[in-house]
């Protein structure tokens, strides 16, 4: 059974509750409750002409003492406070809109464009912030609009980068990827999904670009081109106080002060709200779960999938991704070919870095540049993926094929409802309102039995244990017609109880809805359970292809073998160490020639490590990619190897 989480406290709350933070607090609502009613109550005194009490220093009339014209300079101080701050936030705001815009460009232009402008942006940054500024300055005019231009400008470099940065860190993230299977533009996605969770840190760094912006203001009025008379901030009432220091030194240390203490609140209030907002960004990580034991049924009997038919869902002929590297390309997928058909569960297993989820992310077009995807044919329900445009194939992909990502606490956007991220494929894709589409929505959330659908739809992915994240994302995956769910290690950060559920729900969506779904997973007890077919990958390529209810009995492939010899069983001897593969699988850019597994294997000749095999058949239903085969019939095992005590997999 598993248990909601409780609400977690507002984030900035606990800002405020520092010493440091309500202290910075407590003066930035003073200085707002000045440049509100400062103007209102003593704007008169602060302008008013006394001809008799001209350049008079401190007094009990005038604590700190009188300008040129008599005018009382403390008023001044506190009716200056409304006309600096606005046009300090005035100036942050126009360098944090430019910035972010310029910030978040290259994610939604093209490539080449995007590269140029994040180059001027580096370029930027380079050149002094005040320096920038005044020469903004000096090229639009002297004068406030100038100042504020020049300010904004200088600002919007350095938050352009912090933007560009930050959004290249969430992009990465499975709840982006699944927002772009479900075909979300580049525009939206970049409003919907990727800013909203760098709010808090943009948030914070405005806050310390405005301490900046106001010490930056003052300087360019002190030097005379900021603030004209007859308007005046503190930055021309130092200027003007400057001039009589040494008879009134009040008069120039007052405005100074209000200076230093308006930008000291700002950037101590960011500063501690970067500190502490940064300390509740970090999370524990899952521990590991124990696997399914192998051979134990985790449900009912799954039928026999359909025959394949002419057309199969996916087909995929000599599949290729590579990635640019300093010594030329590396190919960690090299060759795969394999077919799903309708209603049909497939398998893929293999050790970490043998090309199983770059293998899904390609299927499901998710490889961005630089990362290059070739293939022979690579067809989802007869349209090929690689030839047609994106645009045309958002629809498809968004309403035809789901993903249910590894990590759950990843797989949704954290700053947005479970009910409205499922309901945008329908609104993207369907044509449903906002009302249909969240009636949809809680839906499909009942359909994965999800209890109170209708108040879980409601609430954030916080609020979801990991097993009902995982049961929303194949809800999410449900808001269309899937013809394939492709399962990227889907149990990997669950625990055994809560993976029997998730793979009892997929066998459920498959019954129900006639999908078929590739499955990929390092467990392969798991994937001998649940699918119909097996492929084994290593080193990028499917060393071996076989019913699944043929595994144990008859995989003819020593790494396949291997595989299993690992695999933790109830009835083998514990006075055994269990079976480990020896050696590391070679890596993507020092590929052997010949057979990748030869270095690991103990059937390894001459020919293995001089030719590379192919999948041919073995005679029966499966395929298999090596120069020396185990007999299984004849009883040969691979080193390390146990006899399996049970006869096969039991299906889900």
């Amino acid at each position: 059974m598993e248990r909601e989480t409780g609400r977690r406290r507002p984030a900035w709350v606990a800002v405020v509750r520092t010493p440091a933070g309500a202290a910075a607090g407590v003066l930035l609502a003073l200085l707002v409750v000045l440049a509100v009613l400062a103007p209102v109550l003593w704007s008169d005194n602060a302008e008013a002409v006394n001809s008799t009490a001209i350049s008079q220093s401190a007094s009990a009339g005038h604590p700190l003492g009188t300008d040129a014209l008599g005018r009382d300079i403390l008023y001044r101080v506190l009716v200056a406070t409304r006309l600096s701050l606005g046009l300090a936030l005035s100036a942050t705001l126009i360098g944090v809109v430019l910035g972010t815009l310029l910030g978040a460009a290259p994610s939604v232009l093209p490539r080449r464009i995007g590269r140029l402008l994040t180059g001027a942006v580096n370029i930027a940054v380079a050149v002094p912030g005040l320096l920038l500024a005044l020469f903004v300055a000096v090229v639009v005019g002297v004068g406030t609009m100038g100042a504020v231009l020049a300010i904004g400008f200088a600002i919007a470099p350095a938050f352009a980068r912090l933007v560009h940065t930050m959004s290249a860190s969430v992009t990465g993230r499975d709840f982006v990827a699944a927002a772009r299977v479900a075909g979300v533009g580049r525009v939206r996605l970049l409003i919907r999904h990727v800013l909203p969770n760098i709010a808090e840190p943009l948030v914070v760094n405005a806050t310390v670009a405005a301490g900046t912006a106001l010490l930056s203001f003052a300087g360019l009025s002190f030097l005379g081109i900021g603030v004209q008379a007859p308007s005046y901030d503190w930055g021309r009432l130092l200027g003007e106080g400057l001039d009589r220091i040494y008879l009134n030194p009040a008069a120039a240390l007052a405005p100074g002060v209000a200076v230093v203490i308006a930008g000291l609140a700002f950037n101590l209030f960011g500063e501690v709200a970067a500190a502490q907002l940064g300390m509740r960004a970090t999370s524990h990580r899952v521990p590991m779960p124990g696997r399914v034991t192998a051979g134990k049924s985790i449900g009912e009997a799954t039928p026999a999938a359909a025959a394949a038919p002419e057309q199969p869902v996916l087909l995929v002929r000599n599949l290729r991704v590579a990635f640019p590297a300093e010594s030329g390309w590396t190919t960690p997928v090299r060759g795969v070919s394999f077919t799903v058909g309708a209603g049909e569960a497939v398998g893929v297993v293999g050790e970490s870095g043998s090309g199983k989820s770059l293998t899904a992310l390609a299927v499901s077009r998710l490889i961005e540049a630089p990362g290059e995807v070739t293939a022979d044919r690579l067809e989802f329900t007869g349209v090929p993926l690689l030839e047609s445009p994106e645009r045309g194939l958002r629809a498809l992909l968004g309403t035809s094929l789901a993903m249910v990502f590894q990590d759950p606490a990843t797989s949704f956007n954290p700053t947005r409802r479970i009910g409205r991220q499922l309901a945008e494929v329908s609104e993207q894709h369907q044509g449903l309102s906002r009302r249909q589409a969240h009636q949809r929505a809680v839906d499909r959330l009942r359909t994965v039995r999800v209890p109170a659908p209708g108040r879980r739809a409601r609430q954030y992915p916080h609020e979801f244990s990991g097993g009902m994240r995982q049961r929303a994302m194949i809800a999410a995956g449900m808001m269309g017609d899937p013809r394939l769910i492709v399962a990227d290690e889907p149990t990997t950060a669950l625990d055994v109880t809560v993976q029997r559920q998730v793979l009892k729900q997929l066998h459920r969506v498959r019954v129900e809805t006639g999908a078929a779904i590739l499955l990929i997973s390092h467990d392969i007890a798991v994937v001998a359970q649940t699918c119909d077919r097996v492929l084994v990958m290593y080193a990028g390529r499917v060393v071996e292809d076989l019913p699944a209810d043929e595994l144990l009995n008859s995989a003819r492939h020593p790494y396949t073998r291997a595989l299993l010899a690992a695999t933790p069983d109830l009835d083998a001897d514990r006075d055994q160490s269990l079976a480990v593969i020896p050696g590391r699988p070679p890596q993507p850019d020092d590929m052997p020639a010949g057979c990748a597994f030869a270095a690991r294997c103990a059937f390894a000749d001459d020919r293995c490590r001089a030719e590379e095999p192919v999948l041919v058949d073995t005679g029966g239903a499966g395929h298999v990619a090596c120069w020396h085969p185990v007999a299984v019939s004849a009883g040969t095992q691979a080193p390390g190897e146990r006899t399996p005590a049970h006869t096969g997999p039991e299906e889900v």
